[in-house]
């Protein structure tokens, strides 16, 4: 009888917490989407406005919009895989960060390589990630 009880108020601090854990994703996923628009707003005055700004500026803003984009579509898979986040989403956020590190700090070449072969760890995991799922799908 005590076991039962146990498991059902188990149960239901489940339930609270993933409740709590989905309203919060939500919210975040609002403010995301709305500092989304405001990248894309920048990005467009930035080309409407021909400043003297480097390429460089542009495409670390792009870049910026990308990760925008990637926790956004990392939310939604969270909702549409029931309550899971894909490994594979974090990747692409991390060798889209990198890319945008290497962007913004490219003075040290040590630095720069550094930053490329964690890119090349990154794509690598990735590839074996790909693998693995492929061989247990085939079983």
């Amino acid at each position: 009888m005590k076991i039962k009880e146990l498991i059902k108020s188990t149960e239901s601090i489940v339930l609270i917490l993933q409740f709590i854990l989905n309203v919060s994703i939500t919210f975040l996923a609002f403010i995301l989407a709305f500092l989304l628009i405001m990248e894309l707003k920048d990005i467009i005055i930035f080309l409407i406005s021909v400043q003297e700004a480097s390429f460089g500026e542009l495409l670390e803003q792009i870049l910026i919009f990308f990760l925008y984009f990637e926790f956004i579509a990392l939310i939604v898979k969270y909702f549409k895989e029931h309550y899971h986040f894909p490994l594979r989403y974090f990747m692409y956020i991390g060798i889209t960060a990198m890319l945008r590190v290497i962007i913004i700090n490219h003075e040290n070449a040590k630095d720069t390589l550094l930053f490329s072969f964690s890119i090349l760890v990154l794509v690598i995991g990735y590839i074996l990630i790909k693998i693995a799922s492929s061989i247990s799908d085939n079983q």
